[in-house]
Order: C-alpha cells, then structure tokens, then sequence
C-alpha cells in the first residue's frame, strides 16, 4: 500500500501538474496499475479477516428474546445465555443487545408554539435536593413561571407542595409579572388535576375556584407530553445551569433573595436563542389580565388545641399563646415568612416562620406572664404574706433565696415561716428584714438564727473594761491574735442540730449574751 504522502503527490502531479500517466510512472516508480487504483479510490481499506465470535452461535436465541421482550436488558439475557454455554463478556453482549433491540417506540413529531403575548403561562415545579437547618432536612422546590412569548422568568422557592403554597406561588408571580395571562398550561399535578383519562380533564374544585377568581383558563398537558410546556421545562433546567451551581445559602429567605437577584440581572436580561431578543425587552404586561382589587388570603390553615402548658402544635414546632386560651382551638394561617395565631378573626400573636423541627416559640414571653398572674402556683399562702410584709424592706430576690436554701436545711418550713411571722409582729418589718439581710450573709438559714441578731440588736453586749493583773509584767504581755472562725462555724453547725426548743450552751453564749426565750405558740 502506498502512504499517504505517496497518494498526496500522485493526486497533486496528476490533477494539479496535468503530468501524463507515463511521466508519473517514470517519475514515481510504480506501474500504470497502481496509479488508475489511487487515482479512482485514493483511499483504500485494509483487508480484515473475519474472526468468529463468542456470541454468534447465540444470536438467534438473543434474536428471539429480543422479539418476545423488546424492553429486556442485557443483564437478564446474560444470566439466560450463561448456562447455555456463553463464555464471553458482558460488554460484547451489551453492545449487540443494544444494536439489535427494536426501537420501543417511534418519535413524535411536534409544532411548535409561539402565543402572542399575554396568552400563555406554563407553570412546572422542579426538585432541587434538601435544605439543612442544623441537622434539620427539607426539601426543596422550585416554582416556575414562563410568560410563553417573551419567555420571561419568575422562579420561587419553597419547602412544601402542597395546595396553598402551590395557589400562593401563583399570586406571588401574578403580582411579579403584573397581571395574569389567558391560559395556564400545567403538567397532571396532583395539586391541580383530580383525573385525566385521554384528553378529558377533571379539575380540583378548589383548584376550579381558584382559577376563577383570577379569572385564567386552566389546562392540562397530556400525559407524558412534556414538549407541550417545553418553554418552562427548559426554563427550569436553565436555573440549575446558570442559578444553582456555586451558591451557598443560610435559609430559605436567602434562597428566594438571590433568585429574585437572578432573575433581575441575568434570567430576565440575557438574549434568548430563540427569540434573540431579551425577555425584559419583549414582555408586554398591558396585554395581560388585571388582578383583584382585594388579594385572597391562601396561607397554610389549620386549628390546633392549646394544652395547659400555654402551647399548640404546628409543622414540628410548638408556637406559646397567653394563659386566656389554654384548652381552646385556635386557627393558625402560615406562609412562608411568618405564622399568625387567631382567635376566630382576632389576631393573637405573631412569629417567624420556623423551619427547624422541636422548636419552642414565645415561652419565656408568655410563661413570665402566667408567672405574675399566678404568684400563688410558686408560693404558699405564708410565704405571700412574708413577701407582703416585708415589700419595700428588703430585696424579692434575696428573700426567696433564703427561704430556698432554707428548705434545703432540713428543717420544717412551715414552722420557720410562722416564726418569722412571729418576730414580724414582734419587732416590726423593717429590723427583721435587715436581720435577714446579715443571716442571709453568714448564711444562717433559719428563724431562731434571726431572732439572735433581733436580740443583740436590741440589747447590746456592753464593752467589759480589761482586766488588770496585780503582777505588771503580766499586764505587758502582748498576745498573738486568735481567729474565732472556727469556732463560729462550731456553733453554728450545732444550731442546726437542735431545731426547736433543746439550745447548746456554747450556742447562745456565742449569739447572744443570754438564753433566747420562745413564746409558747399555743397561747
């Protein structure tokens, strides 16, 4: 065989040089023979020898498998024919399976559609993975919709497909685009259509009668007829080649934030292959219908029951009413941004929407109110009048501290509080309160401890003079400095042994210069 620079220059003095067939013999060094061949097919196909396959003593049964499943696989024909004897590999086999099966079904031929403007929306919804709110997945969507003449874009996302969020979507892209078109085209969704048999349609009836008050004509694509709403289809695949990718977001409000961005500066203002023209430049809004004067209110609705624990139930989270409404049914109406509790027609409160899960919303608001409303759920009816008393006198927080720790002491709070009564009534609020005030700061919880201090208030221990020794040397002697600490701790930790009337000696020589006197409380 000759090369292809051989082939090149034969061609070039032949056609180009006009040279005679002898001169490129002479010239070339080949016969007359091998010129005419290049010259009439230049190139020339090896010779290949037929080489048996390990799959041809199998292809008529391939062939008639093939015939009675045109949809079987290569897999399944494989697991068949290996213990017939086939010893080859699986790629062979999945080559000729796919060249050999029929074709399943024929293409369908489509005209395509150019509406005038205002005529036409598609609408479609796309999936676009799981959003994660610190461990808590939802899904996401996205709600699409093209004005089919100017092939102008509104992109919504969500985290439901439900049958309000799907109306609210519309309005939403009703007011974006300014108007409504003629007709709406939609794929068999299950929020829109109720059944489709061939080309009879039955609609939701809320569906129905949402279409009516926004005054557009429904209808539904047939089935597995994607290219009747090809321009929202392709849509959609647009946004996860140009919006999607390399984005990172915070929450679902960020999502919808740089769609909105999007849409404004790249979706809505790129040339379009189609049309070549820009979306924003060919949309006319007049031609479309007006909306309602009056938007209709279609958020999420449901009624829940308050428990005694101030809270109702919504979406995985717990939302806190006031006190008012425990064991009452409530309505709830959410959207996307925001969650609103009513009472019939009166609005109770108002939250954020939460798209975590477990969450519960306006406790401490709400708990802090039934807190002041109800003191006595916290206090017994002595401790409301030791508060009562003593308001104004000391501080809520240190005397509830007290009683607290107390409590903790194991001694009887009901005596100890009618003691404290007691010396209330002895003494007067404001001395007892400032005895609680230095018990509470030697922490000596208890009311004998307080009548202690009321004592030595009362009368106090008066200054002995020193005692004078009839040595003088022993009179200049200095001592070192002692501390009682310990002894003080000594004797207050042998107070709290005896809790009524038995008292150490060392005990109230350490308090007070003598024996407290109780009253008799059966007097």
């Amino acid at each position: 065989m000759l090369t292809t620079d051989q082939i090149n220059d034969l061609h070039r003095l032949y056609w180009s040089e006009h040279w005679p067939i002898r001169k490129i013999e002479r010239h070339l060094r080949m016969s007359w023979r091998t010129i005419k061949k290049y010259l009439d097919t230049p190139a020339q196909a090896r010779a290949q020898r037929q080489r048996e396959s390990k799959l041809d003593p199998f292809k008529t049964t391939i062939a008639e498998w093939l015939e009675k499943d045109p949809s079987v696989t290569a897999a399944v024909i494989e697991q068949k024919l290996r213990p017939l004897g086939y010893r080859g590999g699986h790629t062979i086999l999945r080559e000729y399976v796919h060249a050999a099966r029929p074709p399943l079904k024929s293409s369908r031929a489509f005209l395509r559609m150019e509406p005038p403007p205002g005529e036409r929306f598609e609408v479609d919804w796309g999936h676009f993975g799981v959003f994660d709110y610190s461990g808590d997945k939802r899904k996401l969507y996205a709600f699409a919709v093209v004005e089919a003449h100017s092939r102008m874009l509104y992109l919504e996302f969500t985290h439901s497909q439900t049958f309000e969020t799907f109306v609210r979507c519309h309005v939403h892209a009703f007011t974006a685009l300014g108007g409504v078109a003629r007709e709406i085209a939609y794929d068999n969704l299950a929020t829109a259509v109720a059944e489709h048999d061939g080309r009879l349609v039955r609609f939701l009836p809320r569906f129905l009668a949402f279409a009516r008050e926004y005054r557009f004509y429904p209808k539904a694509c047939n089935v597995a007829a994607g290219w009747e709403k090809g321009k929202v289809e392709r849509a959609i695949g647009y946004a996860r080649q140009s919006f999607w990718p390399l984005r990172e977001f915070t929450d679902l409000h960020d999502v919808n934030r740089q769609a909105r961005q999007w849409l404004t500066e790249v979706a809505n203002q790129r040339l379009h292959r189609e049309t070549r023209e820009r979306p924003i430049d060919r949309f006319q809004a007049n031609a479309l219908r007006p909306l309602p004067v009056i938007p209709y209110d279609y958020r999420d609705k449901v009624e829940a029951l308050v428990y005694k624990d101030l809270r109702l139930h919504f979406d995985g989270n717990r939302y806190c009413v006031p006190p008012r409404f425990v064991d009452r049914r409530l309505t709830l109406k959410a959207d996307s941004s925001s969650v609103t509790i009513y009472d019939r027609v009166n609005e109770i409160v108002s939250y954020p929407r939460c798209w975590r899960r477990g969450q519960i919303l306006g406790a401490d608001r709400f708990e802090a109110e039934l807190a002041q409303l109800r003191p006595a759920a916290k206090r017994s009816q002595a401790q409301q009048r030791l508060f009562a008393v003593l308001d104004g006198y000391c501080s809520q927080a240190m005397l509830e501290a007290y009683l607290r720790d107390m409590a903790d002491s194991d001694r009887a709070l009901s005596r100890q509080l009618a003691e404290l009564l007691e010396l209330v009534r002895q003494y007067g609020p404001e001395p007892v309160a400032d005895a609680l005030q230095k018990a509470s700061a030697a922490r000596a919880f208890g009311a004998d401890y307080v009548a202690n201090i009321l004592r030595q208030q009362q009368s106090p221990r008066q200054t002995q003079p020193p005692l004078r020794l009839r040595d003088p040397r022993l009179n200049d002697l200095a001592t070192d400095p002692l501390s009682l600490l310990q002894y003080d701790a000594f004797i207050l930790d042998s107070g709290k042994e005896s809790d009524d009337s038995s008292r150490t000696e060392t005990e109230s020589t350490d308090l007070i210069n003598h024996e407290p006197s109780r009253r008799d409380h059966s007097e």
